[in-house]
């Protein structure tokens, strides 16, 4: 829910944090938003721009398969999924938003790396757009947290 109560803010440090973001390509324009914003935020939390790789796919079905990627290849502490997807006249929403969720959960519990999920799922590019920039600083400050929680954890 867009200006959600998320709870009260705690001190973040994504300093040595190693990052990978995935960034589906449909609906370009809102997902460079994302991306924009997350990256941004990324920085702001001390990650250094060596430490991030940032990928691209065609869309959200995409995203996933090169999370997993990632996820087995890579030294990555956290991942971020960026995406939109905007409904249709058809059933197709559902079956892009829920398998793309599912996939994303899926990689996350498999590979024992928090994923920041930021695909959006929005009726209209209107929704998109006021989200945009919200969700894609919150998928930052979400896999910057989580990275260190699970890092505390183990």
């Amino acid at each position: 829910m867009q200006d959600a109560d998320k709870g009260q803010a705690i001190a973040l440090d994504g300093t040595d944090l190693r990052i990978g973001i995935v960034q589906a390509r449909f609906n370009a324009p809102i997902t460079d938003k994302l991306a924009q914003t997350c990256l941004a935020e990324l920085r702001a939390l001390g990650v250094a721009d060596k430490h991030i790789r940032h990928v691209t796919v065609p869309g959200a079905l995409e995203v996933p398969i090169a999370l997993q990627a990632l996820a087995t290849n890579d030294d990555c502490d956290a991942l971020v999924a960026l995406g939109c997807i905007v409904r249709g006249e058809t059933y197709h929403f559902e079956l892009v938003a829920n398998e793309s969720g599912a996939g994303v959960t899926r990689v996350s519990l498999d590979h024992e790396v928090p994923i920041a999920n930021a695909i959006l799922t929005v009726e209209d590019e209107a929704q998109a757009w006021a989200r945009a920039e919200e969700k894609g600083r919150d998928a930052a400050r979400v896999a910057v947290e989580m990275a260190n929680l699970l890092d505390d954890l183990s």
